[in-house]
């Protein structure tokens, strides 16, 4: 079956493997082949693939089959995947025990399952989860060639809306001033630097901002990135400096336009 590989000197493959791995770029439904001394790597996301490396189409063919949640339970369960970390959405405790089970005894590259114990409460915008399997809370998520650190007891964070940060953050052009109003630990913020971008995140969680320090730093544009704790409605000092503006807060985001306005600059998108 022909999909993206990386091709380099079979020197370089370990390297690159690595490299390719820590940016969460790895196909692992694929293996990885050599031909005529090169190697060729199967990647998932070849537009997030740095640009130091070749990206070719090449047959690869698939691993053997993972042994999957639902073929252990014979239903589906529903959960998405944050980093290692499991997450159910199940109502019947007694169901989540049983899906928390077959994900633990599955193929699946899975370290801790929790459940839903609470909607997105408070100022701050975290839950409650019930640990059902494992112990840590604390997870590096990778998307687009980012990697972010964070922990789900402490920040908010939805994977979900992954495909749109990167919709957003590739309009992003080098050189840029961009702003983001609620930060979190820097979904937008940290892929925008490595577009070039000089950023700002604000966020009034202060875990979430060490987070997004120790995310800029991990991702190496800690250079092009400033981190502040608190209401960014009293954040001085960047009036009219915005040429791109985030604002990401559902319901209550109406309630800082007059911010948004006064941070934004002439032709500010």
């Amino acid at each position: 079956m022909s999909v993206p590989c990386v091709v380099v000197p079979r020197e370089e493959g370990e390297s690159t493997r690595r490299t390719l791995a820590d940016l969460g770029v790895l196909d692992e439904a694929h293996d990885i082949t050599v031909e005529d001394g090169r190697l060729y790597i199967p990647v998932s996301e070849p537009r997030a693939v740095p640009g130091e490396f070749d990206v070719v189409s090449h047959d690869a063919p698939e691993r053997d089959r993972q042994t999957l949640p639902g073929e252990i339970l014979g239903w589906e369960p529903s959960y998405e995947r944050l980093g290692d970390i499991a997450i159910l959405d199940e109502d019947d405790p007694g169901r989540a025990r049983e899906a928390a089970r077959a994900i633990a005894e599955s193929s699946l590259p899975v370290g801790t399952v929790v459940n839903r114990a609470s909607p997105v409460e408070g100022e701050l915008r975290v839950r409650q989860w019930d640990v059902l399997y494992g112990e840590e809370t604390e997870t590096v998520h990778r998307e687009y060639g980012c990697a972010f650190a964070l922990d789900i007891a402490e920040v908010y964070f939805s994977p979900r809306l992954a495909t749109e940060r990167h919709r957003v953050v590739e309009q992003v052009e080098a050189g840029e001033r961009f702003f983001d109003m609620f930060a979190g630990v820097g979904p937008f913020v940290i892929p925008a630097a490595r577009r070039g971008a000089e950023a700002v995140g604000v966020d009034l969680n202060g875990v979430a901002v060490e987070y997004l320090r120790e995310n800029a730093e991990r991702n190496g544009v800690a250079d092009r990135v400033t981190a502040i704790e608190g209401d960014v409605r009293r954040v001085e000092g960047y009036d009219g400096w915005a040429e791109r503006l985030v604002m990401n807060l559902p319901h209550s985001a109406d309630e800082f336009l007059d911010t948004a306005v006064d941070l934004a600059g002439e032709s500010c998108t």
